[in-house]
């Protein structure tokens, strides 16, 4: 039984992608650990079908943090014996992962949930720019195998590095029959409250739409957000719910009595503008229409299965207006639910999982030398 550890920055009862793939390997056959953080408000670990840990660290955010949770994920890696591989998600845990692997001569695995140096949050920061650049050009490289959420942003990784990139998306599991719910008429925001996710706008439109908005996630903007919902009277009024971290099995039965999903972007950085996050899936898989930013994965699945609507611009007025237009437009929005259902036959993932399982097939014959490239 091959053994695989793989390292995230993330609390492990959310990251939905790397529950996925490590469910899948271990369904496959293989044993499989998780390591991640844990945060102060972290809730227990909830069962799953492979080994979780979690790694305290003092310090939350910043410089502070990243060096912490490195050096805790390198001593802690350095005292793991018999693993076949070592993995990590993204590159605030590649050096160490990097590192136990090389060490001990086995495979590195680099799962890119996103173009890293090119997030918002990086790109507004040109010294913290090129540091995790150097980490970039230095560990992408060295993967024996890399894939990435999406085929446009592993396009961009084989050009700027010149090796292969396989593609696995995040995409929701098919369950069908599809279990029947009531629809409670509400839009919903997952995911992250960060910069460039169009949030700000959509408060602002919301005096203008009828209907509420609930809001599942947390991140840098959180307190900022809440108090422009306050200032508009939104909260007071019952229009905006916060609703914090929710766990992935509540999040589906969240995201399913939906009416509208928001799965907008701002084109700030190449990491944006590459993105395919896994809400667009998710919100297909519930059959629940959404609005879409015009940006290439989008735009591409969205003209194949019709399951969005575009908005041309995050204005408040631009987000409003649509809003409004697919909530009154009975035939149109019942249309776009209709087609969610067709594709989520399509896009799931019992499909992309074979591609996953394909991957990791290939990944010891090439193994022979750790550095050699998988193909994808």
């Amino acid at each position: 039984m091959r053994r695989l550890l793989f390292a995230v920055t993330t609390d492990l009862n959310y990251d939905q992608r790397m529950q996925r793939i490590c469910a899948s390997l271990a369904a496959a056959g293989y044993r499989v650990r998780l390591v991640g953080r844990e945060w102060p408000a972290s809730k227990p670990l909830t069962p799953q079908p492979y080994e979780q840990h979690r790694l305290r660290c003092w310090f939350t955010r910043g410089k502070l943090f990243y060096l912490e949770y490195n050096l805790r994920l390198l001593v802690y890696l350095l005292g793991q014996r018999g693993w076949a591989a070592y993995g990590c998600a993204d590159l605030d845990a590649a050096l160490p992962t990097w590192l136990r692997a090389r060490l001990g001569g086995q495979p590195f695995v680099y799962d890119a949930h996103e173009l890293f140096t090119e997030v918002p949050e990086v790109v507004a920061r040109p010294a913290v720019r090129r540091i995790w650049l150097a980490v970039e050009r230095f560990i992408v490289p060295r993967a024996t195998l890399a894939y990435t959420v999406g085929p446009a942003l592993a396009r961009l990784f084989e050009q700027r590095y010149g090796r292969p990139f396989g593609t696995i998306r995040n995409i929701s599991r098919l369950q069908e029959p599809a279990p029947e719910v009531p629809n409670e008429g509400y839009i919903l925001y997952q995911g992250a409250l960060n910069e460039g996710r169009g949030l700000e706008a959509l408060l602002e439109a919301m005096p203008q739409v009828e209907a509420k908005l609930v809001v599942c996630g947390e991140g840098d903007l959180s307190a900022p957000l809440r108090a422009r919902a306050a200032a508009l009277g939104l909260l007071a009024a019952g229009r905006v719910e916060f609703r914090g971290y929710v766990l992935p099995a509540e999040l589906r039965r969240v995201t399913a009595r939906a009416t509208v999903g928001i799965s907008v972007l701002e084109n700030r950085g190449l990491s944006y503008y590459y993105s395919l996050a896994n809400k667009f899936f998710d919100y297909l898989h519930a059959a629940v229409p959404q609005l879409i930013s015009p940006l290439p994965e989008y735009l591409a699945l969205n003209a194949e299965h019709a399951v969005a609507e575009v908005v041309p611009e995050l204005t408040p007025e631009a987000l409003a207006a649509a809003l409004n237009a697919l909530l009154g437009d009975e035939a149109r929005y019942q249309q776009l639910a209709a087609n969610c259902r067709r594709a989520r036959r399509q896009l799931n993932w019992q499909q992309e999982e074979q591609e996953l399982l394909r991957l990791y097939a290939a990944l010891w014959p090439a193994a022979a030398s750790a550095s050699t490239p998988v193909s994808a």
